[in-house]
């Protein structure tokens, strides 16, 4: 069971061929001030993996994550309008940032946890080029304001380190491994 509602990462597990139903229930993101931002990802996929298990009457194997972008130790998360779209995009102009998606597996009463870290550089962006992405795809549902596999990423993105699907939102050959050990 894919325990989220992102399209993107129910296009990667179909890409993948892996078999799954989507089942999500609705939770708090809210996590402890302490946390590590490495480990805020997963602690939030915990979260709807266990919500998603509680509604079961038996066993099936549930996948969650939850991705962050990270700029210089802070989380940016998904704007909430244009102006904050627009914002977002300046400040990672130029800049490298964090993409660091969470991902939890609970299988009956065992649970597997880890992170995936890609970083991401942007060529500096325009005004133009910002305002044009926002206005034309409208990235209001994505943590940093975008998309890699849209107009931005094709135009902006200047050098990609680590896992590209991760940037999407799921690790997906990572994901594949796991499931691949715990069903054999």
């Amino acid at each position: 069971i894919l325990a989220s509602a992102s399209p993107r990462r129910k296009q990667l597990l179909e890409w993948a061929e892996v078999p799954f139903d989507v089942m999500v229930k609705t939770t708090d993101e809210m996590y402890p001030a302490t946390l590590p931002l490495e480990q805020i990802p997963v602690y939030i996929a915990r979260n709807k993996a266990l919500a998603v298990q509680e509604e079961l009457s038996h066993q099936r194997i549930i996948l969650a994550a939850d991705t962050v972008v990270v700029l210089q130790d802070e989380i940016i998360g998904k704007p909430v309008n244009r102006e904050a779209a627009i914002e977002t995009l300046r400040k990672l102009s130029g800049q490298t940032h964090q993409v660091i998606t969470g991902v939890v597996v609970l299988t009956g009463s065992r649970e597997y946890a880890f992170e995936d870290i890609t970083e991401v550089s942007f060529h500096q962006l325009s005004l133009e080029q910002i305002t044009y992405y926002v206005d034309h795809c409208q990235p209001y549902d994505k943590a940093g304001a975008y998309a890699i596999q849209e107009w931005i990423g094709v135009v902006g993105i200047k050098n990609v380190s680590g896992d590209f699907y991760n940037v999407m939102g799921l690790p997906v050959s990572r994901v594949v491994q796991l499931l691949q050990q715990i069903i054999h």
